[in-house]
């Protein structure tokens, strides 16, 4: 006889983020203003290696806005969560022209991206 146990059903799925899915995401919506890999050059926005950790303004060598350099949070998920989903309202006065990502599955896989790709 077999004692089968039923796992209890969240109201809430959970979302396995994806960098791959992610990956696809940054090249569509991302890549032709930014770079992640080590050394890579800044183009309209910053090259965004050594992302996470890091506070906003500080990639060396690219020109900020003040809002950016002034904003003095430190990017990882959370902020990134928030961000990404509307800049402008995050940071306000970025010269970030991106409208954000509204899906919370698209900004949660652009992020398991990012971790990879910027680490």
């Amino acid at each position: 006889r077999s004692h089968q146990t039923a796992t209890p059903s969240t109201s809430t799925p959970t979302i396995t983020m994806s960098a791959e899915k992610g990956a696809k995401i940054f090249k569509q919506r991302c890549a032709q203003c930014h770079t992640v890999e080590k050394g890579g050059p800044h183009k309209v926005g910053p090259n965004l290696n050594g992302l996470f950790g890091r506070k906003t303004g500080q990639a060396a060598g690219y020109s900020y806005t003040e809002a950016n350099i002034k904003k003095g949070i430190t990017w990882g998920e959370d902020t990134l969560m928030e961000y990404l989903l509307n800049p402008k309202a995050y940071i306000p006065g970025t010269k970030m022209v991106f409208p954000g990502l509204k899906k919370s599955k698209d900004r949660k896989n652009l992020i398991a991206y990012l971790k990879e790709a910027t680490a």
